[in-house]
């Protein structure tokens, strides 16, 4: 199997569904409450996972209860025990989400211990990345973890890419590590003010990045590079849960640039990743097999 190294947070998940998002200030009641293991790093590292790729997670927890269940839970869904660091100090990092009746969500994160993870101990986990094909990050890590992560990852040749979420100001230093950024819509319009997404990609493009992926939900993605400027259609899907979608699409977007797919083809495998992700409850628990990948592809004809 291919080797994808994920550095990033790894959260237990608080989710409230409701009939609608509540206004600044409102309070509305909930359906149902679930709990669950997230944080963008971890999502992402089990999706690569269940994608088809052997992968590294480098992560920090706290020695809370909720530090112990979720070195459990990673160790079981396959994750080497090598890269989950902890901290005595800082509690294990949570999320507060509140999902409506469509699948549109708003989150809220405690970093915790997730905050902890330092440019050392990055630095300490050189050995760790050989073999690698793809490194991936998030930016629910502090940014100088984050950036010596992708120097790192560019020293062993390793292909990088930045999930920019949530989007935080990228200097050019740190966009030119980065081989594929996968911004959403909302992030691509933060980090260049455009709201169209092939402007916002062009922005990015010129500070740095040479590849830019925008995720656009239920319209899919568009990709901008040196030499495409192309659209990928959805995969049609009733959605309802959106919650891990964008990180089931990085996480296989990873995968399969690891296993040197073409990128086209790639993002068709992450689109699908994150279209049966979104008809699922949860983050984690959501995720796609690989043969559940395959399976759509192949039968599916995105856009219809």
């Amino acid at each position: 199997m291919p080797k994808v190294i994920v550095v990033g947070s790894t959260n237990v998940d608080y989710t409230v569904a409701v009939d609608r998002l509540p206004a600044a200030g409102e309070t509305v009641l909930g359906r149902e409450f679930y709990q669950s293991v997230g944080g963008k790093g971890a999502n992402q590292a089990i999706a690569a996972r269940r994608a088809g790729a052997d992968v590294f997670f480098l992560t920090k927890l706290g020695t809370d209860a909720n530090g112990r269940l979720l070195e459990r839970h990673l160790t079981r869904m396959g994750i080497p025990g090598a890269g989950l660091l902890r901290d005595a100090e800082t509690p294990t990092g949570v999320a507060l989400i509140v999902v409506d009746r469509s699948g549109m969500n708003q989150i809220a994160v405690a970093p915790g211990s997730n905050w902890r993870l330092t440019v050392e101990e990055v630095d300490r986990a050189s050995t760790l990345m050989a073999g690698g094909r793809a490194l991936l990050v998030q930016l629910e890590l502090p940014l100088p973890v984050v950036t010596a992560a992708l120097a790192l990852a560019k020293r062993h040749r390793l292909m990088t890419i930045l999930n920019p979420a949530p989007a935080v100001p990228l200097s050019s230093d740190v966009l030119k590590l980065v081989d594929v950024l996968t911004p959403n819509e909302g992030e691509a319009r933060a980090l260049t003010g455009q709201d169209d997404p092939a402007d916002a990609a062009q922005i990015l493009l010129a500070r740095g990045a040479r590849r830019v992926i925008v995720t656009l939900g239920s319209r899919g993605a568009w990709l901008r590079d040196a030499q495409a400027n192309q659209a990928f259609p959805a995969f049609r899907m009733e959605a309802i849960d959106s919650t891990g979608a964008g990180d089931a699409f990085n996480g296989a977007l990873a995968c399969a640039l690891a296993e040197g797919r073409p990128l086209d083809e790639a993002i068709v495998f992450a689109n699908a990743a994150g279209a049966l992700t979104a008809t699922r409850r949860g983050a984690q628990d959501a995720l796609p097999s690989r043969r559940d990948i395959d399976e759509l592809c192949r039968t599916a004809i995105p856009g219809t």
